[in-house]
């Protein structure tokens, strides 16, 4: 993907040009960061990214994520139009209760499953993420 400029990207035409769960595309570079979408329904993975936080926006439906934290486990539960925040190194699992739209921030490269995860289930697409249109 080049930083030419192309105009731009609605999210709703780029999420309605693929149906595959767990597996975002990336509308848009910034810096160094991908701009991810992904349609998302039941479990993704236990996993950890050691050395980037996650940025989570729902665009449509409601996601939960799991997070295994020093005082112990809990869910953050987001409804649409919310944001939240994995920090790097938290190992957290999303969870998508019926289907919803997610956007995601973070540095190109960076694998859906992270640095260390459980067994990848047939469900989620381990990838950096796949160009619009892919």
């Amino acid at each position: 993907m080049s930083n030419e400029p192309k105009g731009p990207v609605r999210l709703g035409k780029a999420l309605a040009s693929f149906d595959a769960l767990w597996s975002p595309r990336i509308v848009t570079r910034v810096n160094d960061y991908d701009v991810r979408v992904a349609k998302v329904e039941g479990e993704h993975v236990w996993h950890v990214h050691e050395n980037t936080d996650e940025f989570f926006l729902v665009l449509e439906g409601e996601l939960h994520i799991s997070l295994r934290e020093p005082a112990g486990e809990r869910v953050v539960v987001l409804p649409q139009g919310a944001v939240f925040t994995v920090p790097r190194g938290t190992e957290h699992r999303p969870y998508a209760p019926s289907r919803a739209a997610i956007l995601m921030f973070e540095p190109s490269g960076t694998s859906t499953v992270g640095d260390r995860h459980d067994e990848v289930p047939d469900h989620v697409d381990a990838t950096t993420g796949h160009t619009l249109g892919s």
